[in-house]
């Protein structure tokens, strides 16, 4: 196979590993695993999973704008889409591409693919942050932008795809993460050497907003790709009726490639 040909095949399926992060949500399994956390730990964990259930609720009917862009810088190649991100009533997520800058073959095989990814990957539960996933070791208290937040050190139960090793940041007041970062313990593809994150969040209203991610793959043969989104002018009900989803849906299709 050509080398430029085997590089655009790697490049589809990028993106997919980027949404193979952690996702909100809380656990309903009655059998928790034994060595769970005690005392204040506890306490602010379960405060956490609470939070994070009702930050679902809130969001439903939500639009933000996002800023979307990827580099490879190897290859001399990189784009910057700007959409619209709504969240429907019933959870699913969609984008209304409204403007794209840069190599096409970025937007296609990176940036849209991504896109897509998101939304096949919404409600899965197998990545999210508790107790069934995840060991939690406080780490300490620490405090950012003048407010408290708890650290806690994540170690996933099982080396598996999608879970990470890495920090997660609760908001003291809120119970709501304010940061998530780490790097993934196993690569999703034998082409990929490493996959780190990063996930920023504001406190709004009370739910727990995107403000911004960053991932960063390294992969062979094409070398370091840098994925970084930026979110702004959350609207906490937005109408996110029938139509608009549909259009979104079509608009995101015919960014993809084929």
């Amino acid at each position: 196979m050509h080398i430029v040909d085997l590089r655009r095949k790697l490049l589809a399926i990028v993106a997919a590993s980027v949404m193979v992060l952690p996702v909100f949500g809380h656990s309903e399994a009655k059998d928790d695993p034994e060595d769970q956390p005690t005392g204040t730990s506890a306490e602010i964990i379960n405060r956490y999973l609470q939070a994070t259930q009702n930050h679902e609720d809130a969001l439903r009917g939500a639009s933000m704008q996002v800023d979307i862009s990827a580099s490879i810088p190897e290859l001399k190649k990189q784009g910057r889409l700007h959409a619209l991100r709504k969240i429907s009533r019933v959870g699913q997520v969609t984008y209304r591409v409204l403007g794209f800058q840069g190599d096409n073959s970025v937007k296609s095989d990176v940036i849209a693919r991504y896109l897509q990814a998101e939304q096949q990957g919404q409600g899965d539960q197998s990545f999210a942050i508790t107790p069934q996933n995840y060991k939690f070791k406080f780490k300490g208290r620490k405090e950012l932008n003048s407010d408290d937040v708890y650290v806690f050190q994540l170690s996933p139960r099982k080396k598996k795809v999608g879970l990470f090793k890495g920090e997660l940041w609760i908001d003291g007041k809120t119970g709501l993460p304010v940061q998530e970062k780490g790097k993934l313990v196993k690569n999703p593809s034998i082409w990929f050497k490493k996959v780190e994150f990063e996930r920023d969040f504001k406190i709004q209203n009370g739910a727990s907003i995107p403000a911004h991610m960053s991932s960063t793959i390294d992969v062979r043969l094409i070398g370091k790709v840098e994925l970084n989104i930026d979110y702004s002018d959350f609207e906490q009900n937005a109408d996110s009726d029938e139509t608009g989803q549909t259009a979104a849906a079509v608009t995101l299709a015919g960014a993809t490639a084929k």
